[in-house]
């Protein structure tokens, strides 16, 4: 590739961290350009700054000139692991324990031995002070001021990392959690404050994303700041779908905990549209877990009810689910001499056998020694991969299987029942987002991208009877390429509680106002002007007494009452015209246009014609192989159809086209697949 001279534009850089790989991609001169580097898990930044420094070189540029979009999963394995901070939480006198209280609602309702995950913050370490405001705002009790000196000195000698901040009615006014604030500042820690984080009523809920946030903000802090320190241009994935400074995302890293994923749904849609197709599916397969998530006509799907680790979480998130089942999920033959597959993974280090140090039977390995993967090797023949190494490793997997079935299993059907029980567990995280929530599968085009998930998505849209898969250009970077192509996003919320008419409607306006000066603000001092600021109103509105509420959006004239019996039937298929309609939060989601990164497209064109394939394989797809064509993408125009059986192959992922399934590239470049 050509070297750039350097200017004063900057290269946009879309960088997304797995645990297998780390994708980078970027464009010079509408062109495409990416790669993937090992990921180093015990400090993920390793990866990514060597990533960085490769791109500079190869462009003539300094990393100062590298503007980095960032999908992270640093948040994540800190909240899964239970490697945070060791934090303290200040809140109203006689709610210390509303951690461990929780909700009566039980996620295993008829296990007798489920164990609830410990608080972030022990009951030591949890402070009550005097002071307290009613739900409209009024003082039933003043703060305790001169408490707050002691409980200065109490929080010194705990030797705490961080600090959350969460007092009764904050959000209704938050007088005496900023006289709080004042008095901690001295100690030099993070402080997580409710009313500047989650702004909404459900102390539970508030008081555990604000204790999310304490617990990440040392390890966050520290590790955005070494990347700021290579990279001073630095934005980082939201969960919902936006991005953020490096600085903000430091101050708040609970908005990241979705961070990689939210980027491949972003990506996926982005994909889809540019096909014509507006009711997806995504099924994104790493080397470690798959991300799935459901995009109708509304578009992305937001949650504020999501449980991270057993932890709600309360900002808005992408509605993605996510399971522990990847390349590099590890096989085994139970104690009750079943098979299972995950959720352990053999990761990048030492990764999967066949690729040269792992010892133990993954996912890969069963592709590798079925024949699926092709004869190349991965990531373009750069890494090579050893099929001697993977039949060792499931030398011991079959034996096992042998004994626990009393019948002769070879290696090959070993790796064939792999393969059958990790697609049964995929197939059931593809409906608990669509069949389990009254959705039809197939209404809904299966969007696959990661590395793996070109391997098992054909298979999966046959058995949920969906009509097509979409496989996009370069699928193991769609992660990394939806950061790049993610607007900058700021949410802000205020609980409002109002009946729907009277005089709500001029409260609710004063309020939206309200925030969205702020959200201006703030894009403002990230070079947004404001014709590349785009403001969206939302109510979470509910009948009076509901427990959760609906969101719809809001314009000026708008009936909310209306608007939300017809929202209330869509959902739940009636409405209760008669009650009376409850506004609770106000919300703002505001966006900073990012400039979007065009692609020139090929002139080449197919004409609908069959292709043949480069050449020929015998691959497994059952016991007896099968002669089967293999196809390299880049060689691949629109227009052109594919001979099944075959594979495709590329730099970023492969997929598996099996007998029966059409497939051709569309007018976009896209891979479509009926199954």
């Amino acid at each position: 590739m050509k070297k750039t001279s350097s200017s004063t534009t900057k290269l946009r850089v879309g960088v997304d961290t797995g645990g297998t790989f780390t994708d980078f991609i970027y464009s010079v001169k509408g062109k495409w350009c990416l790669f993937k580097t090992p990921s180093t898990p015990d400090d993920p930044s390793r990866a990514i700054v060597a990533g960085m420094e490769r791109i500079a070189i190869e462009n003539g540029v300094s990393l100062k000139d590298l503007e980095v979009v960032h999908g992270t999963t640093v948040g994540t394995n800190a909240l899964l692991q239970r490697r945070g901070a060791k934090i303290a939480l200040v809140t109203t006198a006689g709610f210390e324990d509303v951690l461990e209280i929780g909700r009566q609602a039980r996620p295993s309702l008829y296990d007798l031995a489920a164990q609830r995950p410990a608080p972030l913050a022990p009951r030591e370490l949890r402070f009550g002070i005097a002071g307290r405001f009613d739900p409209a705002g009024n003082v039933v009790d003043e703060l305790d001021v001169a408490a707050l000196e002691p409980l200065v000195r109490r929080l010194l000698r705990a030797n705490v990392d961080a600090i959350a901040v969460s007092l009764l009615f904050s959000f209704v006014d938050p007088r005496f959690e900023k006289a709080v604030v004042q008095a901690l500042k001295p100690l030099g820690l993070p402080l997580s404050v409710s009313h500047e984080i989650l702004p909404e009523y459900r102390e539970f809920e508030r008081t555990s994303t604000v204790c999310i946030n304490a617990y990440l903000q040392p390890l966050m802090g520290d590790y955005l700041r070494r990347l700021q320190r290579r990279a001073p241009t630095l934005r980082v994935m939201q969960s919902s779908g936006g991005s953020i400074s490096a600085t903000v995302s430091g101050r708040e890293p609970v908005r990241t905990i979705l961070s990689g994923p939210a980027g491949g749904v972003v990506g996926a849609v982005r994909a889809a549209k540019a096909s014509g197709f507006d009711r997806i599916m995504t099924f994104d397969m790493g080397g470690t877990s798959t991300d799935v998530a459901l995009c109708d006509t509304d578009g992305l799907r937001m949650t504020r009810e999501a449980v991270v680790a057993g932890v709600p979480v309360a900002i808005p998130m992408m509605d993605i689910h996510t399971v522990g089942a990847g390349g590099g999920s590890i096989a085994r033959v139970d104690a009750g001499g079943s098979l299972r597959v995950g959720p352990e993974s053999a990761g990048a280090d030492p990764g999967p056998a066949c690729y040269g140090r792992g010892l133990l039977p993954t996912v890969t390995d069963s592709h590798q020694l079925l024949g699926q993967l092709g004869d190349g090797g991965l990531l373009g023949g750069e890494f090579a991969l050893d099929t001697r190494c993977a039949a060792n490793a499931f030398t011991g997997l079959a034996e096992n299987m042998s004994e626990a079935s009393g019948r002769r299993v070879s290696i090959k059907a070993a790796a064939l029942g792999v393969l059958d029980v990790v697609r049964a567990g995929l197939e059931r995280t593809l409906r608990v987002i669509s069949v389990e929530r009254g959705f039809d599968a197939r209404d809904f085009t299966l969007v696959s991208f990661g590395g793996a998930g070109g391997l098992h998505a054909v298979e999966l849209a046959r058995a949920l009877r969906m009509p097509r898969v979409l496989v996009p250009a370069s699928p193991g970077a769609l992660s990394a390429l939806g950061c790049l192509a993610a607007n900058v996003v700021k949410d802000r919320s205020r609980t409002v509680m109002l009946l729907a008419g009277g005089d709500s409607n001029s409260r609710v306006v004063r309020t939206f106002n309200e925030l969205e000066r702020r959200a201006t603000a703030d894009l403002k001092r990230e070079g947004f002007t404001i014709s590349r600021q785009r403001h969206e109103r939302i109510l979470a509105v509910r009948y009076l007494g509901q427990s959760f509420e609906l969101d719809i959006s809001w314009t000026p004239n708008v009936d909310v009452a209306a608007t939300f019996h017809a929202a209330h039937t869509e959902r739940y298929g009636y409405a209760q015209m008669e009650n009376p309609v409850e506004i609770v939060s106000a919300r703002v989601r505001s966006s900073g246009l990012v400039d979007q990164v065009e692609i020139a497209s090929s002139r080449r064109r197919s004409r609908g014609r069959v292709v043949s394939p480069n050449y020929y394989l015998p691959v497994h797809f059952g016991i007896k192989p099968a002669t089967t064509g293999i196809y390299s993408r880049s060689e691949l125009t629109p227009g052109a159809q594919l001979r099944s059986p075959c594979i495709v192959t590329e730099y970023s992922g492969t997929t598996l086209v099996p007998s029966g399934a059409k497939a051709c590239i569309d007018n976009v470049g896209n891979l479509v697949i009926e199954p």
